[in-house]
């Protein structure tokens, strides 16, 4: 598992990884103020490579988790803020990151905000090629948010492309995407990130043979609303979607898919940050998230558990996460839920988790 592989080649990295692992689990418990635990943690450390491995823990220092709250929505930006769902912390090897290659800067969208994305090295330009978006949590980026997926190296080991781009900086400098009602444009900004990612697709067809047939988003937290939104309004050019800790709207009226998309909600059933049962008023439950799906997509059946159970937490002992489907959904749209049982915000996957969602996506590309 990564974190063995961490602690036999970089004794310092391991020490790092597990001290991560712990606070993934008290932040799976809902637990913040979590900077004094990470500097008194952090001062432990001491190795030759502690400053590059110190640059990826501050990392997880500046992402500290925001706590939820029951009380009654409100229109202030600064409560609204006070309950951000920021993620995430880093646990993949990098390499995602370090191969990254940078958008040229071009007109309209694109203007401005270049994207990160990966090549694989055996990518061939006279083969149709699948394409992966991933799109972070808020305050997070697309670098952090690799650090912690690590698709990058699930984009070399499969062949395919891979583009991890970055939100807008709301006022206070933190990185949202502008996605639902609630989450996460908490200051009212025009930005227009449905054009922006239907832009990054564009470009990434324009200058690679992108599989039409095969062109798939992730998102975590503010990241996985922005999915679902995509899959409402770009249907037409996105093949699947995986959403992790994010939701549909809570005016389901508002998406409106011109064809079925293949959907995988992911959650943690004890996720404080962005609630497994929802919010009333702000954003509805895993299970209703998916049923407003499988009306969209023309469902005829129920949410059934499959009996399988998959293992894709480290920290969580066994097969802890539950696998469920709707039944009688056409070929074009099938509709599951994961159910992390235990599970928080961040979970601690194991390298499973990524080969999981890259097998579901790729059995399900547009007919």
């Amino acid at each position: 598992m990564p974190c063995r592989r961490a602690q036999a080649d970089f004794p310092f990295e391991g020490r790092l990884l597990r001290s991560t692992l712990v606070l993934a689990g008290r932040l799976s418990d809902g637990l913040c103020g979590m900077n004094k635990v990470l500097l008194d943690e952090g001062r432990e450390f001491s190795h030759p490579q502690e400053e590059h491995m110190r640059s990826l823990f501050m990392i997880g220092l500046a992402l500290l988790l925001g706590c939820g709250s029951a009380e009654e929505p409100s229109s202030d930006p600064s409560v609204l803020m006070a309950n951000a769902p920021i993620v995430s912390l880093p646990s993949g090897s990098g390499d995602g990151v370090m191969s990254a290659e940078l958008s040229p800067q071009t007109a309209g969208p694109l203007d401005g905000r270049p994207y990160q994305y990966k090549v694989p090295s055996r990518y061939d330009k006279t083969k149709p090629t699948p394409l992966v978006v991933m799109l972070h949590g808020f305050s997070a980026s697309g670098s952090v948010e690799e650090l912690y997926l690590n698709i990058g190296a699930l984009a070399e080991q499969k062949t395919f492309l891979y583009a991890f781009p970055d939100g807008t900086k709301n006022p206070v400098g933190l990185r949202f995407w502008n996605a639902m009602e609630w989450c996460c444009n908490f200051f009212k900004s025009s930005v227009d990130d449905v054009a922006y990612i239907n832009a990054v697709i564009s470009d990434m067809q324009a200058r690679f043979n992108v599989d039409p047939k095969r062109i798939f988003v992730v998102g975590h937290s503010n990241g996985a609303f922005m999915a679902h939104r995509i899959a409402c309004e770009l249907s037409d050019k996105v093949a699947g979607i995986v959403s992790l800790a994010g939701e549909q709207w809570n005016d389901p009226t508002r998406c409106t898919p011109k064809n079925p998309v293949p959907i995988l909600q992911v959650h943690g059933t004890l996720d404080v940050v962005i609630g497994y049962l929802g919010m009333p008023g702000l954003y509805p439950g895993a299970k209703e998230t998916v049923q407003v799906w499988a009306q969209k997509n023309g469902c005829g059946g129920r949410l059934t558990y499959s009996g399988e159970n998959r293992d894709l937490d480290l920290v969580l002992l066994g097969a802890e996460t539950t696998v469920e489907k709707f039944t009688g959904c056409p070929s074009t749209g099938p509709v599951e839920l994961w159910s992390i049982q235990g599970g928080g915000h961040v979970p601690v996957f194991n390298s499973y988790f990524t080969s999981s969602i890259y097998d579901f996506l790729m059995s399900h590309p547009k007919p």
